[in-house]
Formats: C-alpha cells, sequence, structure tokens
C-alpha cells in the first residue's frame, strides 16, 4: 500500500484554514497596542471588536459577554477559579461549606484545577456518566445543594464525542441559583451552540479546533453573572482579564468562526456520511471491536473504537507509519500506560481499556482518506493480532 498523508487527529487541532491564514497575515501589520487612543491603536483595536462580534453572533451572545483569553483551558480555569474570588467571601453566609460539581470524563484542564480545589477552598463532587458517555441526571441532582457554587460540564467529549444534554442540566442546575459552566471547546464550530437556548452561565471555546491559530480562546460570561478575573492587571477585556490582546490571533479566531458560520452545515452532513462509511467498513473488516460513545448524540466527525487486547500506541505508531494520524485514548502523554480516565468512566470491560483509538475527521478529510484509513487499520490490526498470538505462543 503506497503511502498517503491522512490527518484524523481534528479533536486534537485543526490545520489553519486558508481565509484565517490571510487575515492573520493581514493583521501582522497592525503593530499598535489595542488599548492606545492613536490611530494605530485604533486600528488594532477594530480587528478585535470585528472579531468579538463574530464570536458573539455565532453562540447567540452579546458582544460584551465574549472575552478572549489565551486558551480554552484559561477560560476553564478562570471559571472554577471564581471559588476563590471576592465576590464569594462576600456571600459566605450562603454557605455552609462551598462546594462544586463536574463529571468523570471533563477535559484535564477542568479534572486538574478541580484537584487542587478539592477539601482546599470547596468540596468537589465527580458525577458519573452512563456507558454511553451521557451524565448520570440522577446523580447530579442527588450531589446539588444549597452549597452548590458552580456546576460544570463539558457540552461535547474530547475522546468519545459524547454530546451531553446541556439545556436539560441548566434548567436543573438554575433550580438552585447554582452558576452553571460549560466546557464547549468541542462543540463550538462543528454543532449549533445557541447560549440564550441552552441558558449557560459560562461557555468556554477555542480558535484552534475551529481551523484557527492556537493561543487563543473565549469565554461567554452572562450579562450580570458575578465574575473575578483570573489574569489581573490592566483595563484589557472590560477589567476581565489583564495583558494586552492577542490582535493577530484573536482577528485568526474571528475569522476562522466566520468561515465556520458558512461551512459548518454542510461540513457537518458530510462527515457524518464519511462516519457512517467508517463505522460499517471497521465492523465489516476487523473482528472483535466495540465503538464508545453515544450513537445518535455525538459530534458528526468523532469515532472511538477499540480492539480487545491490544495496546492503542502499539495501532498508533502502526497506522503513523502507513500515513495515517489519530489519537489514543491511553494516557501516553503522562508515561503511562493506564486507560484514559474517559474509558475508565464508561465501564468499558478490561479487555477493550487499552486499545482504544480516537478518530477525529474535518473538512478536508475526504472518502478516499477513509478509504486507505480502513486498509490501514486493516493491515495494523491483524499485523498486531498475529505478534499477539506469536508471543502468548512463546510465553506459554
Amino acid at each position: 500500500m503506497s503511502t498517503r498523508k491522512v490527518y484524523l487527529d481534528h479533536n486534537a487541532t485543526t490545520p489553519l484554514h486558508p481565509e484565517v491564514k490571510k487575515k492573520m497575515k493581514e493583521a501582522m501589520d497592525v503593530y499598535g497596542n489595542p488599548s492606545s487612543m492613536h490611530n494605530f491603536g485604533r486600528q488594532a483595536r477594530k480587528y478585535i471588536e470585528e472579531a468579538r462580534e463574530e464570536v458573539a453572533s455565532f453562540i447567540n451572545a452579546d458582544r460584551d459577554e465574549i472575552v478572549f483569553v489565551g486558551s480554552g483551558s484559561e477560560a476553564n480555569n478562570t471559571v472554577l477559579s471564581l471559588i476563590n474570588c471576592p465576590w464569594r467571601a462576600c456571600n459566605m453566609d450562603s454557605f455552609d461549606r462551598p462546594e462544586i460539581i463536574t463529571s468523570e470524563i471533563e477535559h484535564p484542564c477542568i479534572r486538574e484545577t478541580a484537584k487542587c480545589i478539592d477539601d482546599s477552598a470547596a468540596k468537589v463532587h465527580y458525577i458519573p456518566v452512563k456507558s454511553n458517555g451521557k451524565i448520570d441526571i440522577e446523580a447530579l441532582k442527588e450531589k446539588l445543594s444549597e452549597n452548590t457554587l458552580i456546576v460544570s460540564i463539558m457540552m461535547a467529549n474530547n475522546e468519545i464525542g459524547t454530546i451531553q444534554d446541556i439545556k436539560e442540566i441548566s434548567e436543573i442546575v438554575h433550580q438552585y441559583d447554582t452558576l452553571f459552566h460549560t466546557d464547549a471547546v468541542q462543540a463550538v464550530g462543528k454543532i449549533p451552540v445557541d447560549v440564550k437556548e441552552l441558558n449557560v452561565d459560562f461557555l468556554s471555546m477555542s480558535a484552534h479546533k475551529v481551523y484557527g491559530p492556537k493561543g487563543v480562546g473565549g469565554l461567554y460570561i452572562k450579562d450580570g453573572t458575578p465574575f473575578c478575573p483570573l489574569i489581573r492587571g490592566g483595563h484589557q477585556e472590560q477589567g476581565r482579564r489583564a495583558g494586552t490582546e492577542n490582535t493577530i490571533g484573536i482577528a485568526g479566531f474571528g475569522k476562522a468562526i466566520e468561515m465556520r458560520k458558512k461551512e459548518m452545515e454542510e461540513e457537518e452532513e458530510r462527515l457524518l456520511v464519511l462516519k457512517k462509511k467508517l463505522k460499517a467498513g471497521l465492523k465489516n473488516r476487523i473482528d472483535q471491536l466495540k465503538f464508545i460513545g453515544h450513537e445518535e448524540d455525538c459530534l458528526p466527525g468523532t469515532l472511538n473504537v477499540s480492539f480487545p487486547g491490544i495496546e492503542g500506541e502499539s495501532i498508533l505508531l502502526y497506522l503513523d507509519m502507513q500515513g495515517v494520524a489519530v489519537s489514543t485514548g491511553s494516557a501516553c502523554a503522562s508515561g503511562s500506560l493506564d486507560p484514559s480516565h474517559v474509558i475508565l468512566a464508561t465501564g468499558l470491560a478490561e479487555e477493550y481499556t487499552h486499545g482504544s483509538i480516537r478518530i477525529s475527521m474535518g473538512r478536508r478529510t475526504t472518502e478516499e482518506d477513509i478509504e486507505y484509513t480502513l486498509d490501514a487499520f486493516e493491515q495494523t490490526i491483524n499485523k498486531l493480532k498475529q505478534m499477539t498470538t506469536y508471543t502468548d505462543g512463546i510465553r506459554s
């Protein structure tokens, strides 16, 4: 099989859209500080405010409800840091002990921040999920109380693609006058997101997941919601995030969102067709595999599949040698061969937990790419099965 380059890791990051490149090159010549009142500063400010308008309208927010930050991780950390802000201290009389609720399948930037908070600033409750990755609503209801300060539930999972019922969760949470945040980094630009319909207090997003630049994120803060900045200093972003704005990156973010308005709907339909073809092809070619995630409420371009008895890292490396880039569900970045917390949270049978592979398609994925990928998977799994059988035979 001749080597073809197939990028199927769009949930990790996306290539810059050609129109985004053009916009960012244009913005490179605008070097004024956006906070300066002279003409050079006003030119830079114009790029930022145009981008703010694009992002706001895309999620049906008001422009003043959008704060530009350095990443989706910063946006998420900013929300959870509210547990330490003066606003909370002024309202301590209403809490026996403040509590935070999140889920067992959140992104590490939520999980690690929650660990730092747990038992120091607040008590953190982790809500389990069902086998399809959906939040256990009854478990959420049991943990909610008048002491709950913030609930943070991601909209779409980065590993298995499951989409949560955010509107329903929001309605439940707000019955307790509790602030509700959703990490929508994997959702915005892939599926329709309307903050007014969802009735969330905070929503996080990131440019590089939607064919924009890395190092730029956005945080929606519903008008009137209590807020304290994570990064303090100057008056940038209406005093909600200090530091001179990244004009070039923000301009790219705005253009990426503009292109999403034009392309997302068609792309969603096309990716669902490709996903169906990919899923059927894997089932027909390979025995004993298991798909992880919700059958219907799932990101259109995301498919997580596991192969029993085979390490995900081995699959990834063999596919990479054939030019196919995917992601593994195991925590390989930390040097651990343990399954990911997301896969474990779904209650998957042990023999499947180590062989999880995430395939995430994007705007440039073609039918030919899927055909090539199916061939690569078939060859890879057959080879690894033979190696496993041979090794087991020697050991016995």
